[in-house]
């Protein structure tokens, strides 16, 4: 049976641009910018949080997590390899469900793509404030935000490589934390009890802890979508992503796992006290390597999130590329591609100015609700994204229903379960992040009906392009 995907490709070049997109990146170039925008310190941000609310089983929660998010990852593998497109999630539903919530759910995207680089803008901003005292946050964001659009703008292949210096530096810093555990437990603890406790200590042992655990690690793993918007660029897309989104998902679940495992041996399960839960890692990094570990682990997350959101940037510039040329988007603008370097160069200019216009507004907000426009924005981010994710198994869910001549039951267990979990995750995020969510989405039905004059012309359309290297 043809792909859908296979039979639109070979249409679509009557209406598709002269100049696409280059296709540059290979498997581990995929995994290297997906391991980035996932962050290979990611665990180290939410780590307190996840083990006050799981009793120290934090290793135990970010690997159900990775089992549980696995499910959307091969959704997301499996309907890339129907439709090789940067529209990723949005062409997916669009395709196998209705254009219209194709429409909504790229929209969605759209705001967890642009949040991304925000707070990552204004992250760096505040850690560089610390290490380089005597400038201000709004030169701080200038700097990142400058940064992040420069690097985007020199091609795809100038992306992979800083994204493999950044990976590599990241991973030397986690190898260090690693080592310095490895050094303080080895021959001091002769118990086996002391080493798998991490995974399961009786003593402080609740399923519902666990359950509550868990729904905080699967943030661990959000960003790994980011991989499915670079199918144009990619060398092999329908073999290509489904294994590059899949591995990613199985590699960052272990690394994060290893690092929380060395973690909780030098912390164990007592609690981490009020006010000091989001600098927890930190703390952990202080006491197993001094004041050097603790600087160094603050600086590898700041290029973490410095990787973060220069590949949140990437990944929406292709989100924004698609949409626009199925004309959600205006397609002169957001459908052009750049002749020489073979970029969507005014959506990544346009990101770029939106990060640091937004991180501006942000810090604004912040000084005057105490930090908690921050919390609301990353909650949004994660509105977005489970929104795609929801949409996407819901995709993977219909094509095998309709399309496939054997049903195979796992096809259609997978995405059911990858659904109700996002869904879960969804609807208990908090009531502002709903409310900026809904305005957003408001916005998007608001500017689709404009442009459709009351939604009685077609909304959107999708142009598949073949997938030849």
């Amino acid at each position: 049976m043809t792909p859908p995907g296979q039979a639109s490709a070979a249409s679509a070049s009557s209406a598709g641009e002269a100049v696409r997109l280059r296709r540059a990146l290979g498997l581990w170039n995929l995994i290297i910018i997906g391991m980035v925008i996932v962050q290979p310190t990611a665990p180290m941000g939410i780590y307190g949080v996840i083990s006050n609310k799981a009793h120290g089983h934090v290793v135990t929660t970010i690997l159900l997590a990775m089992v549980a998010m696995l499910f959307t990852a091969i959704g997301y593998g499996r309907m890339a390899r129907v439709y090789p497109s940067a529209g990723s999630a949005y062409t997916y539903v669009g395709q196998e469900i209705h254009p219209a919530l194709g429409y909504v759910v790229g929209w969605s995207m759209v705001m967890d793509y642009l949040l991304n680089p925000l707070i990552c803008a204004a992250f760096c901003a505040k850690t560089a404030m610390v290490m380089v005292p005597g400038l201000s946050f709004y030169v701080w964001i200038l700097i990142f935000a400058g940064f992040f659009t420069w690097a985007n703008l020199r091609g795809i292949k100038t992306s992979a490589r800083l994204n493999e210096v950044l990976c590599a530096g990241m991973a030397l810093v986690v190898v260090l934390f690693l080592a310095s555990v490895a050094r303080a437990v080895w021959g001091v603890h002769h118990d086996p009890g002391f080493f798998t406790h991490p995974f399961y200590d009786p003593a402080t042992f609740h399923s519902s802890s666990i359950f509550a655990g868990t729904s905080v690690a699967v943030l661990t793993y959000i960003g790994f979508d980011a991989v499915s918007t670079l199918s144009e660029e990619a060398e092999n897309p329908r073999r290509n992503i489904l294994l590059a989104t899949v591995l990613l998902c199985v590699l960052a679940g272990l690394l994060s796992a290893l690092e929380v495992y060395a973690a909780q041996l030098i912390w164990g399960s007592k609690p981490f006290p009020e006010g000091q839960v989001e600098t927890a890692f930190a703390l952990v990094s202080r006491r197993v390597g001094g004041v050097f570990l603790f600087e160094t682990i603050n600086i590898a997350l700041m290029v973490a999130n410095l990787g973060s959101g220069m590949g949140a940037q990437l990944a929406a510039g292709r989100l924004l590329y698609g949409m626009g040329r199925g004309n959600a988007l205006p397609k002169s603008f957001f459908a052009a591609i750049e002749p020489r370097r073979h970029i969507p160069r005014n959506n990544i200019v346009l990101v770029g100015a939106l990060a640091l216009a937004g991180a501006g507004i942000l810090e604004f907000f912040s000084s005057r609700l105490g930090g908690g426009a921050y919390e609301i924005g990353a909650q949004a981010l994660n509105f977005g994204a489970l929104m795609a994710f929801m949409g996407v198994n819901a995709a993977s869910f219909m094509y095998s229903w309709r399309r496939e001549r054997t049903r195979n039951p796992f096809n259609l267990a997978a995405p059911v379960l990858g659904f109700v979990i996002c869904g879960f995750l969804w609807i208990n995020l908090s009531r502002p992040a709903f409310v900026v969510g809904t305005i957003w989405l408001a916005a998007g039905v608001t500017y689709g009906a404009v442009r459709t004059r009351g939604f009685r012309s077609e909304l959107v359309s999708f142009d598949i392009p073949p997938d030849e290297t």
